[in-house]
C-alpha cells in the first residue's frame, strides 16, 4: 500500500435503495479525482482503478462524471468489482455487497494478477452508502462516501 485517500460524504438527494450505484458513484468519482489531484498524477499511472459494486448503473453514472470533471479514464482501466464477479447475461439486479465483492475480487482475483505480472499499479476504491432500513422507512436520502487505496507491486512505487 503506497497511499490513501479519504473520502468526503456526498449526498445526491437520492433515495431508493434499489439504486446504490447511482447513489455511490458521485462518491466514487470525487474520490477519485482528489486522489489523482493529490498525487499530482494522471488515470494513466493505475493500470486499474476499481470501485466495490457500483454495478452497471453506477459505472455508467461514473464514466458520464468523469468525462463531465475532465478526466481521461477508459472503461478498460476503470472496472467495478461487482460487474467482475457476475458474467453479462446473469440474472441479477445489481451485483452484490461493494465490501464483500471489493473483498473476494481484490484479495483473491487481482492481486494474484498483480504477482503474476499482469498489472503493478492498482487503485482500489471502497464505496459505501450511509443509510439503515429506518432512514429508508423516513424516507432520507442516501449519503455515500468511498475511500481509496494504491496498491503497488514491484517496480517502481511513487514517492
Amino acid at each position: 500500500v503506497t497511499s490513501a485517500t479519504i473520502g468526503r460524504v456526498i449526498d445526491m438527494g437520492l433515495t431508493d435503495p434499489f439504486n446504490m450505484g447511482g447513489a455511490m458513484a458521485p462518491a466514487a468519482v470525487d474520490t477519485i479525482e482528489a486522489h489523482l489531484k493529490e498525487r499530482n498524477i494522471e488515470p494513466s499511472y493505475y493500470d486499474l482503478i476499481v470501485t466495490g459494486d457500483l454495478g452497471q448503473i453506477g459505472q455508467e453514472v461514473s464514466m458520464d462524471l468523469f468525462k463531465k470533471h475532465g478526466i481521461p479514464i477508459s472503461e478498460e482501466k476503470y472496472q467495478d468489482c461487482g460487474l467482475m464477479i457476475y458474467r453479462e447475461g446473469q440474472p441479477v439486479l445489481a451485483g452484490a455487497s461493494g465490501a464483500g465483492c471489493s473483498a473476494t475480487v481484490v484479495y483473491g482475483h487481482l492481486l494474484n494478477r498483480m504477482k503474476n505480472g499482469e498489472f503493478k499499479r492498482m487503485l482500489v476504491v471502497a464505496t459505501g452508502a450511509l443509510l439503515s432500513p429506518l432512514s429508508f422507512q423516513q424516507n432520507e436520502t442516501i449519503p455515500c462516501i468511498a475511500h481509496a487505496v494504491s496498491i503497488e507491486y514491484g517496480g517502481e512505487q511513487l514517492t
